[in-house]
């Protein structure tokens, strides 16, 4: 069989285009397929710290950076020092459809509903009845993929969150300011009876006016939905005698935190969500999008020259850059982490976010950022268990639920 292309990706988000970028970059020959264009416009926002943007050379891709940057966990502020951003949503996706452009990549619309392999390359087939061949399949389409297998898992955490763009009485934040996490305002104690999900304001001055707000909820085996963010965030405002004068734009958003890892024994290379990239204790993504896309690309495209290696081993080679032992390390005790923040109280977890940022910035800045070794992610570990007061560290050592199972995984990985 003549093959039509060596990458085929499925998905048009920004993890689909990031890859296809890089690999267009290299000059393989690759083809996309998606339910939508990838030239529509994306509705989520995405935050980035400053220090990575600066490493990957993009901060021109924002549209806006503070230096302001705040967290509330009591009535005193934790001042971050260290600048975050927001991209601008259209220059990010015309960067990575700038060099799929040149290339001339084709895009195909159309729902994957049928895949199927073959010794030197699979196939896939849409719901319209169009077949795309190619010697690697690669499916960015977030965590609801189709094809990527994955274990079951019934212990899944979600993240939401529902936010709102406009404008206001009077500002809801101080001008000029970022805030990351706000635990200690009301909008959670007022109705801690009813919901005892703790939830966070994560809020922005974007300027002239106007200001992005919304209410997060970090993660939670039972999602808080979003009619409760919403009434959380409108009490917000109305403790603090705010009203809304106009709303721009409204942000619903739900994810899962911990999903299992995939099987990195298939044929099928997952990339972003799809791949269990979300980061399972923060859930940033995006960094590790742009900071991945160029390694498996890199990867992909010295793999292909050699055509005499089969579509199986392709994938592998894919699958091990994604996720070395010392990723998969880092990714288990993160879900660790995870399962830890859960258990927490209140007080407890408001002690721990306070310790947490009292690190040192590379060692807090990298665990969200996951760029530490797991090396130097347990010794920010120690740190923060010896920074911490005897509440969070009871906390920490008590292992209830699934903890024990989930030590015990992270001493296999580190001795396999």
């Amino acid at each position: 069989m003549n093959l039509t292309t060596d990458v085929l990706i499925i998905g048009a988000g920004p993890a689909a285009l990031a890859i296809s970028s890089e690999l267009c970059k290299r000059g393989v020959k690759i083809q996309g397929l998606a339910t939508s264009s990838p030239k529509t416009p994306w509705k989520n926002t995405y935050g980035i710290w400053g220090l990575e943007v600066d490493k990957f050379n993009i901060s021109s891709l924002l549209s806006h950076r503070w230096s302001n940057s705040n967290s509330y966990f009591s009535t005193i502020p934790i001042e971050h020092k260290a600048d975050y951003g927001l991209f601008d949503k259209d220059l990010l996706q015309a960067h990575w459809l700038s060099s799929i452009d040149n290339a001339t990549m084709p895009w195909y619309q159309g729902e994957a509903v049928f895949l199927k392999h073959f010794k030197n390359y699979s196939s896939v087939t849409t719901k319209e009845g169009l077949t795309l061949t190619a010697r690697l399949i690669i499916e960015a389409t977030g965590h609801q993929s189709r094809f990527i297998n994955r274990p079951i898992s019934k212990n899944i955490a979600y993240q939401t969150a529902y936010g709102i763009v406009g404008r206001f009485s009077k500002a809801p934040i101080n001008p000029g300011q970022f805030i990351l996490m706000d635990y200690h305002s009301t909008g959670y104690k007022a109705d801690q009876v009813k919901n005892k999900q703790p939830t966070f304001l994560y809020a922005m001055d974007l300027g002239k006016g106007i200001y992005f707000i919304e209410e997060t909820s970090l993660a939670s085996s039972i999602p808080v939905s979003y009619d409760t963010l919403q009434n959380k965030l409108r009490r917000r405002l109305i403790e603090r005698n705010i009203s809304v004068l106009d709303i721009y734009h409204e942000e619903f958003c739900s994810f899962p935190m911990n999903l299992p890892l995939p099987d990195t024994t298939q044929q099928v290379v997952g990339f972003g969500a799809a791949a269990s990239m979300v980061h399972p204790a923060s859930g940033y993504t995006i960094g590790n999008i742009i900071r991945s896309a160029p390694l498996l690309a890199e990867s992909i495209s010295d793999n292909l020259i050699k055509s005499d290696l089969p579509s199986a081993q392709l994938a592998h080679e894919a699958w091990t850059v994604l996720w070395s032992k010392d990723s998969l390390m880092c990714h288990q005790i993160f879900q660790f982490g995870l399962e830890k923040l859960m258990r927490f109280s209140e007080p407890q977890l408001l002690h721990f976010f306070d310790s947490f940022f009292s690190l040192p910035l590379p060692q807090w800045s990298g665990f969200l950022t996951n760029t530490l070794t797991t090396g130097q992610l347990t010794g920010a570990m120690i740190n923060l268990f010896l920074k911490a007061p005897w509440s969070v560290r009871r906390g920490l050592i008590e292992l209830r639920g699934e903890e024990p199972k989930m030590i015990l995984k992270i001493l296999l990985t580190s001795m396999s």
